[in-house]
């Protein structure tokens, strides 16, 4: 299917300093009950190996040379998807593709997202030599059953091999992934998986719970009542036995689901959390410049046609006024343990947090959700209980933005459905 023209206009675009890249790979093996991401499963390596000529393509849209954004990244993730589920060959086309598009003389985090069980001995020697220098693989429980409910392909014996590999290949920055709140799943197999992650002791940590995004097999069958979620006070004593256990083993909680050794710490969110500038490459990748933003196309094949066409496939383009940019910084910022500085938001957005928010801070301080200071305000312990409504008391809704002088003759509607 041909779609209408969707070529930026960059100079559009604030002429500012883009210090993060994401690439998506949305290919997998087999689709998680519980994903929200896009992905697609069972596509043939043809398909793989024209998306890497076509995602190097569209890094060559954002290379040097051009007016608008300099996308120089200090930071590069490639998430999925499953990245290292492309032939060996294919993926190590796409990192010496990007490096070549792109100006990677800045890089200081240069992270790859694995399953346990697709990397082999080949496939991390090759991205260590490529530059990559950091590997997170997907565990989020280490008990059979609880891996069977998400429906994961993987055993818990493989991840311990996955870290063996990465570790024989040189690299010293891993990060494995937990997810707890698990249908089934109680205090003591949470515990259980805690112990055992913090046994392969790497450098990071990552504790999320369970979310039930609509739409997903989980979410469906909870509503069919085939499955029964873990209660509200059973997941928040999760949360703070996580807090606990992996404070004890020497892990920072800088954010809430978030926790590593020090200097650990994963830059390229960091990013994300402090409002930085990043550009996403691949269907569905999202992008932020200066308080624009936007997404690729989620649906392969109206990526794969634009980029082919020499077009950015963007939708769901927006720009955020002042006081809607103060917000999600806010509601970003929070999650970490550091919270909200004054001095960095107003530079950001222009707005000054302690007139524009000051009853409602006070109020969150007099319940004690908040600890504020003269520099800013974070969460306390019962704050991070109900971080999300906290989050959302500062959120204002962002206007239908049509795009106009940024992308021509675009339409805002997205396709997710998968080519």
């Amino acid at each position: 299917m041909t779609l209408p023209s969707l070529a930026p206009d960059r100079a559009s675009l604030p002429a500012a300093a883009v210090a993060g890249l994401y690439v998506h790979v949305p290919f997998c093996s087999s689709k998680c009950l519980y994903c929200d991401f896009y992905s697609i499963a069972r596509q043939p390596a043809q398909r793989m190996d024209r998306y890497v000529d076509l995602v190097i393509s569209e890094a060559q849209l954002w290379s040097a040379g051009r007016l608008g954004p300099l996308v120089r990244p200090c930071t590069v993730f490639i998430g999925g998807g499953t990245p290292t589920i492309l032939p060996v060959s294919a993926l190590g086309r796409l990192l010496a593709g990007l490096r070549d598009a792109l100006d990677f003389s800045a890089i200081s985090e240069w992270t790859v997202e694995c399953n346990p069980a697709t990397v082999s001995p080949e496939s991390c020697a090759l991205m260590r030599r490529l530059g990559v220098d950091r590997l997170s693989f997907g565990a989020q429980s280490f008990e059979p059953a609880e891996l069977a409910t998400l429906q994961r392909r993987h055993n818990p014996p493989d991840v311990a091999r996955s870290i063996d590999l990465a570790r024989q290949a040189g690299f010293r920055r891993l990060n494995l992934d937990l997810i707890y709140a698990i249908p089934g799943q109680d205090l003591a197999s949470f515990s259980r998986s805690l112990d055992a992650v913090v046994a392969l002791g790497t450098e990071h940590i990552s504790c999320y719970a369970l979310t039930y995004e609509p739409n997903t097999p989980l979410a469906v069958k909870r509503r069919q009542g085939r499955i029964q979620p873990v209660d509200d006070e059973t997941e928040l004593k999760m949360l703070h036995e996580a807090r606990r256990r992996l404070a004890l083993a020497g892990y920072r909680p800088y954010e809430i689901s978030n926790y590593a050794r020090p200097g650990e710490e994963c830059r390229h969110n960091l990013l994300y959390w402090n409002g930085g500038n990043y550009i996403g490459l691949g269907p569905a990748a999202a992008s932020h410049v200066e308080g624009w933003r936007w997404r690729n196309r989620p649906h392969l094949g109206q990526w794969e046609d634009a980029i082919a066409h020499g077009r950015l496939p963007a939708s769901d383009i927006e720009h955020l006024t002042p006081i809607q940019r103060a917000g999600e910084l806010i509601m970003l910022q929070l999650r970490l343990a550091d919270g909200v500085r004054f001095s960095n938001l107003y530079s950001q957005s222009g707005v000054d947090v302690r007139s524009e928010y000051a009853p409602l801070v006070d109020r969150l301080e007099e319940l004690g959700l908040l600890r504020l200071t003269s520099d800013g305000f974070a969460l306390t312990d019962s704050g991070i209980n109900v971080a999300d409504a906290i989050a959302g008391q500062f959120i204002q809704p962002v206007p239908p933005w049509q795009g106009k002088g940024l992308f021509p003759d675009h339409p805002t509607t997205s396709h997710s459905s998968p080519s």
